[in-house]
């Protein structure tokens, strides 16, 4: 007897090391949910440390739990800082999903899972009003508005979350993990509700690279600049920030004007304004404010409302362009630091509704 004693003892202390370390490498985490843009169907993105497979296992609420499954891709991104730390980014597009159904889903696969989660399909149709929630800059100290946003996602208040750039205070710093543990802090929302992102000034670092990597927003476009229909409102996301980081690239102030264009021009066209009377825009930085803080918006030569005469060819902006296209009523909602952990003002405009 004494000597089985020892031989399990012995076996369970050498097989330790492998056996009792939980694969945190492999553990899903900072899962977050976002609208596809495409009727009846929502991705699932999340974070592991190591690369393994991507599945969603899922089913509508109250019935078979995981009777459906969906397999997504793993990419890799590396973070500009000094360590260059890798992170595995996962994508899974849920499809045929139910308008108004509640669905509860894991995802991971055989090396971890998740926690089960839930999310609702977006409805249907234009004769209904959507609930959001909508701010920007929000950080991981003091993140002030976070409580309320967790209890009132998890009563149900609301049908999308709206982050008007500036995450983290910032994603970058500390060779990403900021943007780690607020992935973390936000995925009691963001798991559950659509989390609908534009990107925003403390986002610029190695070319906006944790922004674009970490969200996954409708188009082909990194999720800097996009549109979605919900309800009757047709939202257009676009990046402000196009007009102050030129290292990056002049012509994307060039490729997002002519998409703005094509955009509002079918959201314009009768029968779709007819369905749809409500555009609203959102962005990072205004084109207009009543606070003098020296910010763009105070400016005559506003880069982004009257666009950069400094560069060759001169950059259009897009006052007239919103102008043209019938987007003439603004409505400012001042964000400050009592509604998140931010540093500074910026309003947010511009709502328009056919008349």
């Amino acid at each position: 007897m004494g000597c089985l004693w020892m031989f399990w003892a012995f076996f369970c202390l050498a097989a330790a090391p492998v056996l009792c370390v939980p694969p945190v490498g492999l553990q899903p985490e900072q899962v977050h949910v976002s609208y596809t843009g495409v009727p009846q169907s929502m991705i699932i993105t999340w974070t592991t440390f190591n690369k393994t497979e991507s599945w969603v296992e899922y089913g509508v609420w109250g019935g078979k739990l995981f009777q459906l499954t969906a397999q997504g891709s793993c990419t890799l991104f590396k973070d500009g800082g000094d360590e260059g730390r890798k992170l595995y980014m996962h994508r899974v597009t849920l499809t045929h999903l139910k308008p108004g159904t509640a669905y509860v889903y894991h995802c991971g696969s055989n090396d971890g899972w998740s926690d089960i989660l839930f999310f609702t399909a977006i409805k249907e149709g234009s004769e209904w009003s959507p609930k959001f929630a909508l701010f920007g800059d929000l950080g991981n100290d003091n993140p002030q508005s976070l409580a309320r946003l967790q209890k009132e996602t998890q009563l149900g208040m609301y049908d999308v979350i709206l982050h008007i750039g500036d995450f983290a205070y910032d994603m970058d710093e500390d060779n990403a993990r900021i943007g780690d543990e607020f992935m973390r802090q936000i995925q009691s929302i963001a798991a559950y509700v659509p989390y609908m992102t534009s990107p925003g000034n403390h986002e610029n670092a190695y070319n906006f690279s944790n922004y674009r990597n970490r969200f996954s927003m409708p188009g082909d476009t990194e999720s800097l600049w996009y549109s979605w229909n919900i309800g009757p409102a047709h939202i257009i996301s676009f990046s402000t920030e196009v007009y102050f980081y030129l290292e990056y690239g002049l012509d994307l102030i060039f490729k997002q004007y002519s998409w703005l264009e094509k955009d509002l021009e079918e959201a314009n066209k009768p029968e779709n304004r007819r369905v749809r009377p409500w555009i609203i825009t959102m962005a990072h930085r205004p084109m207009y404010c009543s606070n003098d803080d020296k910010d763009d918006c105070t400016k005559f030569e506003s880069y982004v409302r009257v666009g950069r005469n400094d560069t060759m060819p001169v950059a259009p902006g897009l006052e007239k362009l919103f102008y043209d296209y019938g987007l003439q009523w603004q409505h400012g909602a001042p964000l400050c630091q009592s509604q998140g952990s931010s540093s500074h003002h910026h309003r947010i405009s511009r709502v328009s509704r056919e008349t």
